[in-house]
């Protein structure tokens, strides 16, 4: 029963076992479903689950009808044709990171984006190229050997035919749930030092040098390195034209980025740049006055599909992996962002296989891999964008640019495009601020960030992120293998139990311990767990029972000798001294001394904590009860059941009473299964609450020192107070206690 009385409340029910709970209350029967039955129902045809998985293939059923033409198509309309500008560009200058020509940047900035448009959830998203996505591709390219134009762009479509059809097979499998092991810290530390990859990558077109291709580790070093050495080659006309649009790109993103919410569309600062670079190009002429890198010929029109390389794909199937996962988790995690905003669903799974189409399509008429870019998603967005309406208009866009207008551009310099891939990552390299703000929260967030920064940046995208997946699922291992352990006590003189360490005052039951583990308790920590909870309560039960069984050897023998009175005082020893070779004896026999203590066969009972006949000296122990709090103890697993048995045993055995509280009805019932309770280890001492095992241990205490006392004809007054109300009986001891507020 609770009654409440304003801000408190008062509970009156009795002590509760596991066992003494589950006799009053019965549990329901449940019917758990096997996995036959789970594939049953996977098998199972019927109309509804036809169009469920209809729809879910094909989610355009779902939102085009109920597209709201009036109120949604205009901002579509300014939406698609202010991202379309700039996902051409993107395009064009994310196409120099692959090394590939330019024109081929449009052609992944188109085909994916038609694919997504019928099979993608999520509806704010600009699907196309990304750089860090591209830069990968490129590190494919180089590592392939490739040294004309046309096998460059046979090894990127290649390998973007591959990666496609990894991420297909996932979301068909149903394995979108890959992207929860790329941790949010993860991927910004890797997004961050793929800026950096970037970054160098394009500094030979910003100085317009000759740099050999590196695919190996440490090959960020050498290119730099390559770079210095020729740094007197240097491009003046080109260096001076990349320096000024960086300059003013920044200046530019960074007032659309402080006044967003007072611009109505953010300024296109990079299409304003290329129609200038672009004109003033045309207009003086650059590549034959100052010796620059131009686009070239930009031919109109699209290519046939084509075969991909069962070379390329056997040489590179890890790199494929590698940028499926991250082309996935970068998109997943922008189009997150916008679901929740925008309030929708979206399906991992599906995703997965829009982008896996997407990259299909696109590898197979010679795009390279796309993802979605941060900043063409936010323009998107930000310029009113209510669906894929959008995605559709911003590829016709690039459709026209491919099919009509591309040769505009072919004049333009190549360090413009590279100046403009560079300040598109101007959020990417702000990340480094993430590391003091990771430390203050979460320092093995910190250092995850830090090592996957640092192993892309030694050994190379792919290895980077697949050395930072490792590193990070080891940094959960540690977490458990070495868990918080501490020991609570009373707080307020109530039924609330708080680290002993954080509140000055508090109440702690003279012989009672309670230690709490905040972990799984599974065969990696079971040792650090053993070793945390002797630390706590002072002593090793394995050394105590070997005392003792050696101290009850002596004693039998001594009493058998006719050696040793007992008297109502205690011993009275009446024969010389012990000889050292009974110790040595006992000593060399373990396994004896490690079994339980067994004293019926004396005529008297052993005071442990009392003194002992001369010579025989056994460690004194203050502790008779341990309370494990396992509230926050998920799950054991085998292999540590019998370290933890052990560890029950061993302060049974020297008469600790154990009790285990807060544990799931799962884990008890798997305990049962594999056998872990015996005459020993009982299922009994399992609690429901911390406190409900403090009032077990305090009526069993004094129902036995009323019994002594009873026997003893003495009067002996035992008072204590407890924080509850109403009168409580043990189901156990069946021993009615008064207890009072």
């Amino acid at each position: 029963m609770i009654e409440p009385m304003g801000n408190q409340y008062i509970v009156a029910r009795q002590v509760y076992s596991k066992n003494a709970f589950d006799e009053e209350h019965k549990k329901m029967q449940r019917y758990h479903k096997t996995i036959l039955d789970h594939f049953r129902i996977c098998c199972r045809c019927s109309s509804q689950k036809f169009k469920k998985i209809a729809l879910s293939l094909f989610p355009i059923a779902s939102w085009l009808p109920a597209y709201h033409l009036k109120e949604w198509l205009l901002s579509d309309i300014v939406s698609g044709i202010s991202t379309g500008l700039v996902s051409v560009l993107q395009g064009m200058a994310f196409a120099l990171l692959v090394d590939v020509p330019p024109l081929y940047g449009l052609y992944a900035a188109f085909y994916p984006v038609i694919v997504y448009f019928f099979f993608g959830t999520s509806r704010h998203i600009s699907i196309g190229p990304f750089p860090i996505l591209s830069t990968m591709v490129g590190a494919v390219v180089i590592k392939s050997g490739s040294t004309t134009d046309s096998e460059k762009i046979m090894a990127a479509a290649s390998i973007t035919v591959l990666v496609g059809i990894f991420q297909l097979a996932l979301g068909l499998l149903q394995i979108g749930f890959i992207v929860i092991y790329l941790s949010e810290a993860l991927i910004s530390g890797f997004t961050t030092a793929a800026a950096i990859q970037v970054l160098v990558s394009q500094l030979k077109f910003i100085l317009q040098l000759t740099v050999p291709s590196f695919t190996d580790p440490f090959s960020i070093f050498k290119v730099l390195e390559s770079i210095f050495t020729q740094i007197k080659k240097t491009n003046i006309a080109d260096l001076v034209t990349a320096l000024i649009i960086l300059i003013i790109v920044f200046i530019v993103k960074e007032i659309n980025q402080r006044f967003k919410h007072k611009l109505p569309v953010p300024i296109p600062i990079e299409l304003i740049m290329t129609v200038i670079a672009a004109g003033v190009s045309y207009g003086f002429d650059f590549k034959t006055r100052f010796n620059v890198a131009v686009v070239g010929k930009m031919e109109s029109g699209f290519r046939l599909p084509s075969s991909p390389s069962m070379k390329i794909w056997l040489d590179n199937i890890g790199d494929a992996f590698s940028i499926a996962v991250v082309g996935f988790a970068v998109a997943f995690s922008v189009a997150s962002v916008y679901s929740i905003k925008h309030d929708y669903h979206l399906s991992g799974n599906q995703e997965l296989i829009a982008f896996g189409l997407g990259n299909i399509v696109g590898g197979l008429f010679k795009g390279f891999a796309s993802s979605t870019s941060l900043s063409r998603s936010g323009v998107q967005e930000s310029t009113g964008g209510k669906t894929q309406i959008a995605g559709l208009l911003s590829a016709i866009i690039v459709l026209i640019v491919i099919v009509a207008i591309g040769f505009l551009l072919e004049p333009l310099q190549k360090s413009v495009l590279a100046a403009l891939a560079l300040g598109n990552l101007k959020g990417m390299l702000m990340q480094f601020t993430e590391v003091r703000r990771l430390w203050r929260k979460d320092k093995y967030d910190c250092v995850i960030w830090i090592f996957t920064f640092l192993a892309t940046i030694i050994l190379g995208l792919g290895l980077g992120i697949a050395a930072g997946i490792v590193f990070q699922l080891l940094t959960i291992v540690f977490r458990t293998q070495f868990p918080k352990c501490s020991m609570l006590a009373n707080v307020g003189r109530s039924d609330i139990y708080k680290n002993r360490n954080d509140f000055p005052e508090i109440y702690e039951p003279e012989g009672v311990k309670i230690f709490k583990c905040s972990s799984p308790i599974y065969f990696a920590n079971i040792g650090f767990f053993k070793r945390k909870l002797i630390k706590a309560v002072g002593f090793k039960p394995a050394r105590i029972l070997r005392k003792r069984n050696i101290a009850l050897k002596k004693i039998r023998k001594l009493e058998k000798k006719g050696q040793l009175q007992i008297t109502p005082k205690g011993f009275i020893y009446t024969a010389g001294h012990i000889k050292d070779s009974d110790d040595e004896l006992d000593n060399n026999r373990v396994e004896e001394l490690d079994q339980p203590i067994q004293t019926t066969d004396l005529p008297f009972q052993i005071d442990w904590n009392a003194g002992l006949p001369l010579n025989i000296e056994v460690p004194k122990i203050n502790l008779h009860s341990l309370i494990l709090d396992f509230s926050c103890v998920s799950f054991i697993d085998t292999s540590s059941m019998r370290g933890l048995k052990s560890i029950l045993q061993g302060f049974l055995r020297i008469n600790v009473d154990v009790y285990i509280v807060g544990t799931d009805d799962d884990l008890v019932e798997k305990l049962e299964r594999c056998g872990f309770f015996d005459q020993e280890v009982q299922s009994s001492i399992f609690f429901l609450t911390i406190h409900d095992a403090i009032l077990h241990i305090w009526m069993k205490k004094n129902y036995i020192i009323s019994k002594y006392n009873h026997n003893q004809e003495k009067e002996m007054k035992v008072d204590f107070t407890i924080n509850t109300n109403g009168g409580l009986r043990n189901r156990d001891c069946q021993v009615p206690v008064e207890t009072k507020l």
